[in-house]
């Protein structure tokens, strides 16, 4: 991991758990998992998609994952990293993440990029997704 600009005391401890929730979304992503990408979100929850598509709950984005990842983005596959960390409260940090797209062997590729805004909040579960949004960044014009 690179430089992640850490804005507040986050403990060591609560930077590898939030990373993990973003390296587990980023596998679950990978590997075409519905399952395992719903798992990061809490029960409660509000997701917006790189699409606009807001998801209210685990089980939506569960149902909603299903379909994306058979159809449009069946061959996507996307490197995250963690590129800002601030605490929000105690047990809530906000996470900014760079989406770089890759091919499936983890080589970055030519496409749009994505830049989401995890709110991610320990619960009783584990440290989950409360609140987000993802964003598509264009290419810059070559």
């Amino acid at each position: 991991m690179s430089d992640v600009l850490k804005v507040g005391a986050i403990a060591p401890e609560v930077e590898a758990a939030v990373t993990g929730v973003v390296k587990a979304l980023e596998k679950a992503f990978n590997a075409k998992d519905a399952v395992g990408l719903s798992e990061q979100f809490a029960r409660r929850t509000s997701w917006t998609n790189a699409m606009g598509t807001r998801l209210d709950d685990r089980e939506t984005i569960a149902e909603t994952s299903v379909l994306a990842l058979k159809e449009h983005l069946r061959d996507s596959y996307a490197h995250y990293e963690v590129v800002k960390l601030m605490e929000i409260a105690p047990e809530v940090i906000a996470v900014n993440v760079a989406q770089t797209p890759t091919d499936r062997a983890g080589e970055p590729v030519e496409g749009a990029r994505g830049a989401a805004l995890y709110v991610i909040a320990r619960q009783d579960d584990g440290w989950k997704i409360v609140a987000g949004q993802n964003t598509i960044v264009a290419s810059p014009a070559t």
